[in-house]
């Protein structure tokens, strides 16, 4: 059996057969339609003779073939006899039936394929209909968006030449009206020098008219009194004599009084002890209510008043409730704050701080002795801050005292010492008596060079701070505890070390003073200050590592720096750039002011309770210390 897509067969009896010849024989030939031969036929010519004409006017002879004409209709037999001839051998052969199936089945199968390339061509039709379409939809989407394209630029640009053109009517309008508001000030600007010329004419005429006014009653007075000389010169002799009789007089009769009282008193001894009984009562009662006088005062200043010494307290007295009567009323008030509320420091100094607000208030409330406390570090890490803090938590009253007032006083040094803790002992809430820079008169009696009065000055503190009281507590502050008396260190209870600020410190307290000088202010919109929209926390965490070793009061100070900048800048906006300035300025001046510092100094900031477990770092003693160079930090 054939392969069916094999264009011979074989036969059992060894007869190929042409597959093509045998689809020929039976009907089964390609399924192209046959050749249309009709152009090659000659059409027939008309009917009717010599009466129906064609184009030459009658039946002529019929026109000649050409040679293509004439081999369209030559027919080949000799194909046909072969075909004649395989048929009658295959007729004659007993698988004649089967070859005729095969062939039908190859025919059907060719069908078959034939089809399947038909539907392949037309699905490949299809789809390239469906690529033309999309093709055709996609330039046209393209053309959209080009018109729209062309159409916005259009609007942009009449858009553009509309404001240009109010632009340029804004900017005539301006003109016009510059030009009348000066025209109108040249005006007025006349008006105004022709109004002053006439105040100043119209003055000196009436100066003139007054000054001769003036010089005509000189003269009519001058003229007068030339007439009348000896009638003056008279009457001042008259007025003379009468005078001086009066006054002899008047010696006469107060010399007789005087003489008659004191022969009459001097002859009557009764009226001599009267007088001197009277005058002496009249010295006890002076000197009586002069004495009097004091003890009241001094009693109503220990009550009322403040003492001297003190710089800053919260207790009023009645003079500061008349000046601000509104004041007076608040602090009456009472108030729930925290001890540590705006106070950043270090977490382990801040625990030990909040046990020592805790143990102050509830020792007030309970009634109890009060222990006194040395706050020591480097200036300001919020010694002063924690101590106001403390006094608010525990409901006591607060009192400041600096140190260096206590020298200039001398002698009345023991008397002010006095009068500051008598005045203490008077609060009912109690009182946190704070002495801030104590080391400038509680110094050493051994070594240090200090006066008499000084000396006895603090000898009067030692004596009024010996016991403990529960109407007082004393607070020192010192950034060089090393110099006090060690009477005075006996008499401290427990010592707290504020240092500087670290990383996460520093980190806080810029977010804090940046918000409190610079994004409050910008918010509340009533003054000049607006802030640029930059990257605030990350800003805030940069300058963070670059401060270390500044305190907290120097960054305090760099957040009015930065308000200063922006009150400074033209448009009050203040910048990423300025800020950045600002703090690499403030870097480099902390630098500075630690190279000026003197061995002796950069010895006694050293601390002696820092350890490595704390995490305090010590710092360096080199003999020449040199300034680092700041790093430049480029605006972002």
């Amino acid at each position: 059996m054939a392969h069916p897509f094999a264009t011979t067969i074989c036969t059992p009896n060894g007869l190929h057969i042409d597959r093509k010849n045998m689809s020929w024989l039976f009907g089964y030939r390609n399924s192209q339609p046959p050749s249309d031969f009709s152009q090659y036929v000659q059409p027939p010519p008309a009917a009717g003779g010599s009466g129906g004409g064609g184009d030459d006017g009658g039946g002529g002879p019929p026109k000649k073939l050409t040679k293509s004409q004439m081999e369209a209709y030559m027919f080949d037999s000799a194909a046909l006899e072969r075909a004649a001839n395989a048929a009658k051998e295959l007729e004659r052969s007993r698988h004649a039936k089967e070859a005729l199936e095969l062939s039908k089945m190859q025919e059907t199968t060719r069908q078959v394929e034939l089809q399947a390339e038909m539907k392949k061509y037309e699905s490949n039709i299809e789809q390239l209909k469906s690529e033309q379409k999309r093709v055709e939809g996609e330039e046209r989407r393209k053309t959209i968006q080009e018109e729209t394209k062309q159409h916005q630029m259009r609007a942009q640009y009449q858009d553009q030449l509309a404001r240009k053109r109010y632009e340029d009517q804004l900017m005539q309008q301006q003109k016009m009206n510059d030009e009348n508001l000066r025209r109108q000030e040249e005006s007025v600007a006349k008006q105004e020098a022709m109004r002053k010329a006439t105040i100043e004419h119209e003055m000196e005429l009436r100066h003139k008219n007054e000054m001769r006014k003036l010089e005509a009653e000189l003269r009519a007075k001058a003229k007068i009194d030339r007439e009348n000389h000896d009638l003056n010169l008279e009457q001042i002799r008259l007025k003379a004599s009468e005078k001086r009789i009066t006054v002899l007089e008047s010696i006469k009769t107060a010399g007789s009084v005087l003489g008659s009282g004191a022969k009459a008193l001097l002859s009557d001894w009764d009226k001599i002890t009267a007088a001197a009984a009277g005058l002496s009562l009249l010295a006890f009662g002076v000197y009586t209510a002069k004495g009097a006088t004091g003890v009241a005062t001094r009693y109503i200043e220990s009550r009322l008043g403040k003492p001297s010494l003190v710089r800053e307290t919260s207790r009023f007295a009645l003079l500061d409730v008349a000046r601000h009567p509104i004041q007076a009323a608040k602090k009456l008030k009472p108030k729930q704050t925290d001890a540590l509320s705006g106070v950043i420091l270090a977490p382990k100094l801040e625990e030990r701080l909040r046990d020592i607000a805790i143990a102050t208030k509830n020792t007030k409330r309970n009634r109890g002795m009060y222990r006194n406390i040395l706050m020591h570090g480097p200036p300001g890490t919020g010694k002063t801050m924690f101590a106001k803090k403390l006094a608010e938590h525990s409901g006591m009253d607060y009192a400041i005292v600096t140190g260096g007032d206590m020298a200039p006083l001398g002698r009345d040094g023991v008397t002010a010492i006095h009068k500051m803790f008598d005045w203490a002992l008077t609060s009912r809430k109690g009182l946190m008596l704070f002495i801030d820079e104590a080391d400038a008169f509680l110094r050493k009696r051994s070594s240090e060079r200090i006066s008499e009065d000084l000396r006895a000055t603090l000898n009067a503190f030692l004596y009024r701070t010996g016991e403990q009281s529960n109407k007082f507590m004393l607070v020192l502050a010192s950034n060089t505890p090393e110099q006090f008396d060690w009477a005075v260190n006996d008499r401290l209870d427990e010592m707290v070390e504020f240092i500087l600020p670290g990383r996460e410190e520093r980190e806080r307290l810029i977010r804090l003073y940046f918000d409190k000088f610079v994004l409050q202010p910008a918010i509340e919109g009533n003054k000049r200050l607006k802030v640029a929209q930059f990257d605030y926390s990350a800003l805030c965490i940069k300058m963070a590592d670059l401060t270390e070793g500044m305190s907290g009061r120097e960054l305090a100070k760099l957040g009015v720096t930065w308000q200063a900048a922006a009150y400074a800048s033209e448009d009050g906006v203040l910048m990423e750039n300025m800020v950045m300035d600002r703090c690499i300025e403030a870097i480099k001046q902390h630098k500075q002011k630690v190279h000026w510092r003197s061995e002796q100094e950069k010895q006694e900031s050293k601390s002696i309770y820092a350890t490595e477990e704390d995490g305090v770092s010590q710092p360096t003693t080199s003999k020449t210390p040199a300034i680092e160079p700041c790093p430049v930090v480029a605006p972002v």
